[in-house]
């Protein structure tokens, strides 16, 4: 494994953070006089950042710059605090990315959440994982499928591009990977679809933490 890259995305990837997601949603909505959401809702609503997500949980009469702009505020400010009450790792993933660190893997997280709400969740529940780069959403960085977030680990890591996957659970990270020239592996166990993953022609497509350490081990 080693020279090898991996870059993990993080909701729907690593950790269920889908919980977290919906109890902060539903508070800014709440604090409005409006109605939460469903489960299944919030699933279609991440992805994009959270200002996408904010604005896909407000009516759509309310979508305007300035009334979403607040209400992310909201939201992030309730949500930073509670962010780790119900979100927790995928099964398996703890073990595997102790493997992979362990078999000499470099790895790296690029997320369209928020920089300090993945800094923040990443070394609660990997801190013994020494990752490359931690890269959340940030100020003048465009959000994932621009590939300017890989672009920038891949110049860190210092790794070709051959010897590099992407792994998530949506058609923006396989998308991302692909942009990228690198190797896309989709997870069946995030928020998304199996389908959207196909649609979007993940090189992989996995189920399990043991079918995606032999996916990497080989690619």
């Amino acid at each position: 494994m080693k020279n090898k890259l991996i870059i993990f995305d993080l909701d729907g990837t690593l950790l269920n953070t889908i919980g977290d997601l919906a109890i902060g949603c539903d508070h800014m909505l709440a604090m409005r006089g409006l109605k939460g959401h469903t489960y299944e809702e919030y699933c279609s609503f991440v992805g994009n950042g959270i200002m996408r997500l904010v604005e896909r949980a407000l009516p759509e009469e309310l979508r305007t710059e300035e009334y979403v702009k607040a209400a992310r505020k909201d939201f992030v400010d309730y949500y930073i605090e509670h962010i780790d009450q119900k979100s927790h790792p995928y099964d398996g993933m703890p073990e595997l990315l102790d493997t992979l660190q362990a078999r000499g893997a470099k790895l790296a997280v690029a997320s369209n959440k928020f920089q300090a709400g993945t800094e923040k969740l990443i070394r609660k529940f990997f801190p013994e994982i020494d990752f490359v780069e931690i890269c959340g959403n940030r100020e003048g960085v465009p959000l994932k499928p621009d590939t300017a977030l890989v672009d920038f680990i891949l110049e860190k890591a210092n790794v070709e591009r051959d010897r590099v996957a992407m792994v998530g659970d949506s058609g923006v990270d396989i998308q991302t990977a692909r942009g990228a020239g690198i190797t896309s592996i989709g997870v069946s166990w995030g928020f998304r679809s199996r389908q959207e993953l196909e649609e979007n022609r993940a090189d992989y497509i996995v189920s399990s933490a043991e079918e995606l350490l032999n996916v990497l081990e080989r690619y």
